[in-house]
């Protein structure tokens, strides 16, 4: 992959579809010949701790995940909205102890709970400032930065920052920073990545999103197909099989486990089928899709990197 055109890449997807593994992989693809790569998590889960085998990441630490076998290294942060406020608060308006009373009290959980757009702004900001050390090369500066963001369900509030805080904050730091942030999201250097599976209520919910994010501004720039087993056959054949047109016979087998055998094809066949559908209809979005293949094994630091490899190749493609 050449110099990332992109220094901020926002990975959405709906719950379930891998979108934690395929931001990994991302990070590991662009953090080649010596690069540093910061990869952000928001949920709370420390899934970043749980994929690359260590220990929470907790506060504003960014440690270091791994060294990628194409010479760079992968950091992880994992952002609390809490942690953010409490730093909000320290920083703006120098409250110190009382910042921790208000936490002790249970008003910073408070706060965070029934203002979202808020918590979206400290949330992304964090994000905002790591991508600002590298505009201003400073030593802790990264090449790029990849949040693991929201699933698509809530990617469009979560990245609609300016609307998020209209009601929250006309004036003031608040807005400055969200002011900040919607301008970095808009900006020609950031892209969203949507994960999908080829299922009916993930590829439903990634037409959505597209749909959400065009109105702010924010580009998306890659569909991608995580856990495809490609089919050997021609769709003319999987739809004979489907059919049941197609005579499965087993030598030495009876009738009965030769029919049986013939039903689980059949129905494999008709599910290869249904998600050619579905990736025809990702392909009328108009925007490029990458497809990262399933593998039996599961998920560790080695299929990561194969993972990466995949995207790097086809990304590589695209720019191409």
């Amino acid at each position: 992959m050449s110099e990332p055109r992109h220094t901020l890449h926002v990975v959405s997807g709906k719950g379930g579809t891998g979108k934690t593994t395929i931001a990994a992989g991302l990070a590991c693809a662009l953090a080649t010949r010596g690069r540093r790569v910061l990869l952000c998590e928001v949920e709370g889960r420390q899934g970043l701790a749980e994929l690359f085998g260590v220990h929470p990441l907790e506060g504003d630490e960014e440690r270091r995940l791994t060294r990628t076998p194409t010479g760079g290294s992968v950091y992880g942060l994992s952002i609390d909205a809490e942690d953010a406020l409490r730093e909000y608060l320290d920083t703006f308006y120098h409250l110190g102890l009382a910042g921790r009373a208000l936490d002790r009290f249970g008003v910073i959980d408070f706060v965070t709970s029934i203002a979202p757009g808020l918590r979206d702004v400290l949330l992304t900001g964090k994000v905002y400032e790591a991508v600002r050390r590298g505009q201003k090369g400073l030593p802790t500066a990264y090449d790029a930065v990849v949040l693991d963001a929201p699933p698509t369900g809530r990617i469009g509030q979560f990245l609609n920052i300016h609307d998020a805080v209209s009601g929250i904050a006309k004036v003031g730091p608040i807005r400055s920073q969200a002011d900040s942030v919607a301008a970095l999201l808009r900006a020609r250097t950031t892209i969203v990545h949507l994960v999908t599976l080829l299922e009916d209520m993930p590829v439903t919910e990634t037409e959505e999103a597209v749909a959400a994010l065009a109105p702010s501004g924010t580009r998306v720039g890659t569909i991608i197909e995580n856990m495809v087993s490609p089919s050997p056959f021609e769709p003319a054949v999987l739809a004979d099989v489907a059919a049941g047109a197609v005579n499965l016979s087993v030598p030495g087998w009876d009738e009965q486990r030769n029919k049986t055998l013939a039903g689980e094809f059949a129905v494999e066949a008709a599910r290869t089928l249904e998600q050619q559908v579905r990736h025809d209809r990702l392909l009328r979005l108009g925007l490029p899709l990458v497809q990262v293949d399933f593998d039996p094994l599961g998920v560790d630091a080695e299929s990561l990197f194969a993972i990466a490899e995949q995207l790097t190749d086809q990304l590589a493609l695209e720019a191409a």
